[in-house]
């Protein structure tokens, strides 16, 4: 008999990963339901899908409805660009530290557990945050770190589920719908920031609304959301790939050209959202001022309308650039394999000029301002689902969830936890006095530098496709390299023995 603590059992984490009942040693066919390699139905498998969506609509809609209201926010608390700044950098900085722990259990233990305590927490600490007095302004910023360990157990083990439900095209779809999530969720919350405050006349309640419906998130997971077992719809099962460290996790992952490439250029993509998502309204809040079409902002609440353009806008930018960014991959892998690379590269590229353009006509036209912002975000928006796609393909399943959680540490690391803070602190440094044209005009200069960015996350992309064939073949073809213990007899007993030893 085998013994059960070898390292090519499977994962013993759920309760529905189970060998089906047997009849005279004869497996029983699965019921109807169940008929898919990954233990979860066709429609079961839809409404999974729909529900991480749901839910992956509420953690951005909970992360820019700050943004949308950060021009009561800076008034509330009197504070500065730079301690602005740091509302974004602090939740994105405990978001990105918490990911790696969360990928690692992600990657051995129940999934649909993990997201659902995070998700239970998240919503408490946001619920909190709505209660925070002006003299307490370390107590927001300690809360809405507090918000990331939610977004960490959430955002490195969602994505693996869809991978361990949908494969190929079907998994692109699936991808697509789900990163929908992120553009719509973050236009929303700038819409119900907004939207609240205009209501409530108190910005507070803006982040109220979000708790509630993460509660509700919490019982459509638990009840709805089935985990499927590991890898067992692609070529090489859970049970049939060895559990490695984490160390060793790593060393391969970080031999893995593709990914790291991929990661640095979706690094950039993080850098210039992070950044335009925090400071875009305000921009143009004082961009109005600074031309007269607006009236400063003496007592809060503040005029929000930009705010609620902006996520209009955002909206609507962002399903285009989804869907556009899935079409034209789909149509360029029949001419080549580097399609998907190739894709997110003319994203970036085709982005920069546009988001330099919108700040440069800032002082000059609100609308055509408007009109190069939502072309900037509809490309920069093509990369969303792809780069999803890619580290799914190009990373084996066992890994996967500790793939996410690193890519989500570097690229917040260098991405959208330091720009927002980077912009801020720009711009206060080149304020030469305090007016409201240097408020308009630092804030303007210091907002050029998503432009640069963006051109050199398109060049990650490019040296990204000189490899993408060669990862997604041995991620596809992977074969444990150290050798797999094996049963055989040896004087009536079980023992282990290498591959090796038989062969010789």
């Amino acid at each position: 008999m085998a013994d059960e603590s070898a390292d090519t059992t499977p994962f013993f984490s759920d309760d529905n990963e189970e060998e089906g009942p047997t009849n005279n040693g004869a497996v029983l066919s699965p019921p109807e339901d169940e008929e898919s390699a990954s233990g979860v139905s066709d429609r079961r498998a839809k409404l999974t899908v729909g529900v991480l969506c749901f839910v992956n609509l509420l953690n951005y809609m909970d992360r820019f409805t700050v943004a949308g209201v950060l021009t009561d926010i800076e008034h509330y608390f009197s504070i500065s660009d730079g301690k602005s700044g740091l509302l974004q950098t602090v939740f994105i900085c405990s978001y990105m530290f918490l990911a790696p722990l969360f990928g690692y259990l992600g990657d051995r233990y129940n999934r649909k557990v993990i997201m659902c305590v995070g998700i239970f927490f998240w919503s408490v600490v946001t619920l909190a945050s709505s209660y925070v007095s002006k003299d307490y302004f370390w107590a927001l910023l300690l809360t809405r770190g507090l918000v990331g360990v939610g977004e960490a157990s959430y955002s490195t083990i969602a994505p693996t589920i869809i991978a361990d439900l949908f494969v190929k095209e079907k998994r692109t779809n699936m991808l697509s719908i789900f990163y929908f999530a992120i553009p719509v969720g973050s236009g929303m919350g700038y819409i119900v920031g907004s939207k609240v405050v205009s209501v409530a006349k108190d910005w507070h309640w803006a982040l109220r609304v979000t708790p509630g419906l993460g509660l509700l998130a919490v019982i459509l997971l638990m009840f709805v959301v089935k985990e499927p077992k590991r890898g067992a719809i692609e070529a090489h099962p859970e049970h049939m790939l060895h559990r490695t460290s984490w160390l060793a996790d790593m060393k391969a992952l970080c031999k893995n050209s593709s990914f790291l490439l991929s990661t640095f250029g979706f690094t950039a993509v993080a850098f210039v959202t992070g950044s335009l998502a925090l400071w875009a309204p305000a921009f143009l809040f004082r961009a109005g001022v600074f031309t007269g079409e607006k009236q400063p902002c003496l007592k809060v609440p503040c005029d929000n309308s930009d705010s609620l353009i902006f996520g209009g806008v955002t909206v609507v930018s962002g399903i285009l650039g989804v869907v556009s960014g899935v079409q034209a991959s789909k149509k360029l892998r029949i001419k080549t394999p580097r399609a998907d690379p190739l894709v997110c590269a003319a994203g970036l590229l085709l982005a920069a000029p546009f988001l330099y353009l919108s700040v440069m006509f800032a002082q000059a036209s609100t609308v055509a301002t408007y009109v190069f912002i939502f072309l900037g975000e509809t490309f920069l928006s093509m990369n969303w689902a792809i780069v999803a796609d890619i580290l799914l393909y190009v990373v084996i399943p066992t890994r996967r969830s500790t793939a996410e959680a690193f890519q989500i540490v570097l690229s917040h690391l260098l991405g959208d936890a330091v720009s927002p803070y980077l912009i801020g602190v720009v711009s206060d440094s080149m304020k030469t006095s305090n007016s409201y044209m240097w408020d308009f005009r630092s804030l303007q200069m210091s907002l050029l530098l998503c432009s640069f960015v963006a051109v050199g996350g398109g060049a990650f992309f490019l040296a990204t496709a000189l490899f993408i064939e060669k990862d997604r073949h041995l991620a596809e073809s992977y074969v444990p390299s150290d050798d797999a213990p094996i049963v055989v007899p040896k004087r009536g007993r079980s023992t282990k023995v290498t591959v090796s030893s038989v062969l010789i």
